[in-house]
């Protein structure tokens, strides 16, 4: 990947600039929804400085690799500002970004006072972005009151229609029975239990990955338990939401089975095979180091050795019918700035560009 300075695509200045206009209304519309909750001088805060960083390979002329309308964020990468300043400002920010979809890690707003979830989703839409999916636990055996998929289905499915999600889902590993491929059998049984019951209300439920999905079986360790996670799920209930950058850590860490015999995968396989069982991605990325266990130190979008231009230009090549159907979220873990973190990844990611015959 090639490191030079980033700077502002002129295509994407000129969106930002059509959107800027059709959202001053729409910002007046946001601040009396949350009233006093966000106080005024957060609600447009001062663009943050932006470190120079590498900027996209293939930046300039060519066809955009970044499919329109499908930039999104995962929110809980700015969970300090929504925690203090509220959903409010944080959407202003992102639509001056240029992004088009927001995924939720939580409905509440911390001090920024309560908000209901049709205030919520109309917070969203006028700002024009699109609420796509959203992160709820998986289970809590030990609280039968728990806000999780295990003990209290109806509520969560409930609140995501009441959202307008099309995608609800989980960020928790299929654990809940143990490392065996039973037990992974056992927690397949629990999603397409949640898929089936999410497609009754025109929802797909999806489970996001971290790198242990790629270990291996504790009684059979040939058996990598992502594969029995695929092959145990229904397509049609259960889909998948690649973190591409736990993905590339999963690959360091378990290229190799425990006896040392070479076990080797590429992430992008897994899309391409099955395109269809990916609507969702979170787009991380990170600087290569060996020296550490998970094979990257994590950083801003377009700041790694994460390879998106050829990522994205692969899996977007791929349609049906015609029809672009995946989606791609921006996410860090803990951002040094999270304002900054949101800006620069948009820019790098709008700034990619392939060949026309890619």
């Amino acid at each position: 990947m090639s490191r030079k300075p980033t700077s502002t695509d002129p295509e994407l200045a000129q969106r930002l600039s059509r959107r800027g206009m059709l959202g001053v209304a729409a910002g007046a519309t946001a601040a009396a929804l949350v009233g006093a909750a966000a106080p005024t001088a957060s609600a447009t805060p001062t663009a943050p400085t932006i470190p120079t960083g590498p900027a996209a390979a293939g930046k300039g002329r060519g066809r955009p690799v970044l499919p329109p309308g499908r930039l999104g964020i995962q929110l809980y990468s700015l969970r300090d500002k929504v925690s203090s300043v509220g959903f409010a400002p944080v959407f202003a920010e992102l639509e001056k970004y240029g992004y088009d979809e927001i995924e939720f890690a939580g409905y509440t707003q911390g001090s920024a006072g309560a908000i209901t979830l049709a205030q919520l989703k109309r917070l969203a839409r006028d700002h024009g972005l699109n609420p796509i999916g959203s992160h709820v636990g998986y289970y809590d055996d030990n609280n039968p009151n728990a806000y999780t998929f295990a003990q209290n289905l109806t509520k969560v499915l409930d609140d995501a229609e009441a959202l307008g999600l099309k995608h609800i889902g989980t960020a928790a590993g299929p654990f809940r029975y143990g490392t065996t491929v039973d037990a992974w059998k056992r927690a397949a049984e629990d999603f397409n239990t949640y898929g089936e019951a999410a497609r009754k209300r025109g929802m797909k439920f999806y489970q996001h990955n971290h790198a242990e999905e790629f270990s291996f079986a504790t009684d059979k360790p040939k058996a990598r338990l992502y594969d029995v996670l695929l092959a145990e799920t229904d397509p049609d209930f259960v889909y998948l939401e690649m973190d591409i950058y736990w993905a590339f850590s999963a690959q360091f860490r378990f290229g190799k089975r425990v006896d040392g015999t070479p076990a080797p995968f590429h992430p992008l396989d897994y899309v391409l095979k099955q395109p269809h069982r990916y609507p969702l991605f979170h787009v991380k990325d990170g600087i290569r180091d060996e020296t550490t266990r998970d094979g990257y130190r994590m950083t801003d979008v377009g700041d790694g050795d994460i390879d998106y231009k050829k990522f994205l230009s692969k899996v977007t090549a791929r349609t049906h019918h015609g029809k672009r159907y995946h989606h791609w979220q921006t996410e860090h873990d803990n951002p040094v700035e999270s304002y900054a973190f949101a800006r620069k990844s948009s820019e790098h990611l709008h700034s990619l560009r392939g060949r026309c015959g890619d």
